[in-house]
């Protein structure tokens, strides 16, 4: 199982597969299977049958990204990077870029 570095809402870049090198927003994290869904990216159709509520066809959805062939995006590097770890001076925990020490909200 993988660290929790990335979380719900923070921009990602895709290192590997066939959305390399795009960019998107993080709308969830399965940590159970060490994968997440990221806006307008690695698109899936999925057959639906009709029922009560839609009528049915083929729905387009993002699939999920394996955890390892994302990384956390840092402005300031304008690239995907890595993710340490510091203590601030008053106690809180933050994430950190390892390129150039940008902190992550």
């Amino acid at each position: 199982m993988q660290s929790r570095k990335i979380k719900k809402g923070d921009m990602v870049k895709v290192v590997a597969g066939k959305e390399k090198g795009k960019t998107g927003k993080v709308m969830r994290v399965l940590s159970e299977r060490d994968r997440v869904i990221v806006e307008r990216l690695n698109f899936i159709k999925k057959h639906a049958r009709p029922d009560t509520k839609s009528k049915g066809g083929i729905i387009e959805k993002e699939g999920s990204i394996h955890i390892s062939n994302v990384r956390l995006f840092c402005q300031k590097c304008n690239d995907g990077v890595r993710v340490g770890n510091r203590i601030l001076e008053d106690g809180k925990k933050v994430r950190t870029c390892r390129k150039c020490n940008e902190i992550f909200e």
